[in-house]
């Protein structure tokens, strides 16, 4: 599979050309002829048609005119990571829930600010592209917030491919925005302990069933420190919903906790909105890295 020399600014002109070229083909050699390798997916679908998948992608002209000659209507796959030099969060949107809130809930807290551009994907939801850190293995990973990542070992579909819903109803990749802020490469595990912190053990009676439970509860979002404020009370929050409570009566016993943790009103009352859109109910009540309430353990 060939590597990626393409500079983010290369790439991003590479994109563009791609999503206003006039057929697939060419949108297909765009990215070849800016180093960004690309292999041919199943027209209408994302599943691969080589046999060696996304390890089959090359920026030889040649190559990638065979595939496009052969199928002219083949999406076009760039995998991510250093392949490609790209790293990709991708934000989905299924069943009407969406994952952008949590994004934004990221951005709030500087952690996906370094981004370079979005493309808009036939469900409705974001593809937003990353420049890699040369040299720093990210792998992929799935989350149940709708925010996934595509970094070493996976790829994306990439403009203007087109996903067809039906015989009669398809949506193409676009182009959907492009930051004039400066970028840089996107931390995965740290985004990832931000959208789905890992549970410490012994929390078990943190969980808001009934009586003391729940003041412990906020016992804990009171003793969050920074860089675990905001993601403690989402959390909490994320526990409240799931065992019942209604959003009100978990602003009323959280907020004030939050408050004195150091968290703002504004961004308390979005972050448990958050957490009470958050549907379907929890199957899981992952608990964000921090101090245990009950025993002061450092974790």
């Amino acid at each position: 599979m060939d590597t990626s020399t393409a500079s983010p600014s290369t790439s991003l002109a590479a994109f563009t050309v791609a999503d206003h070229a006039p057929s697939l083909a060419e949108s297909a050699l765009a990215y070849a002829r800016a180093d960004i390798p690309v292999f041919p997916c199943v027209p209408g679908c994302k599943p691969p048609m080589t046999g060696a998948g996304y390890k089959s992608a090359t920026t030889d002209p040649d190559r990638v005119a065979a595939w496009w000659n052969a199928r002219p209507d083949a999406n076009i796959g760039i995998p991510t990571g250093e392949p490609s030099g790209l790293d990709v969060v991708d934000i989905d949107l299924h069943g009407g829930v969406s994952g952008r809130p949590t994004f934004e809930r990221a951005r709030d807290a500087r952690l996906v600010d370094g981004w370079m551009w979005s493309v808009q994907t036939p469900s409705g939801g974001l593809h937003v592209y990353f420049p890699h850190a040369a040299g720093v293995s990210q792998r992929c990973w799935t989350t149940a917030a709708h925010i996934d990542f595509r970094g070493d070992g996976g790829y994306v579909v990439a403009p203007p491919s087109r996903i067809a819903f039906d015989r009669d109803h398809s949506a193409v990749y676009a182009m959907n925005a492009v930051s004039t802020e400066p970028d840089h490469p996107v931390d995965a595990a740290a985004l990832r302990r931000f959208i789905d912190p890992p549970r410490p053990p012994g929390t078990a009676g943190l969980i808001p069933r009934r009586g003391r439970a729940l003041d412990d509860l906020v016992g804990w979002v009171e003793r969050r420190g920074p860089g675990t404020r905001n993601s403690g009370l989402f959390w909490a929050a994320c526990e409240m919903a799931r065992h019942g409570y209604s959003h009100d009566s978990a602003l009323a016993s959280l907020g004030p906790a939050a408050l004195r943790a150091g968290l703002e009103e504004r961004e308390i009352a979005t972050t448990v909105g958050s957490a009470f859109r958050r549907q379907p109910p929890l199957q899981s009540s992952p608990n964000p890295a921090g101090t245990d309430a009950r025993e002061g353990m450092s974790l």
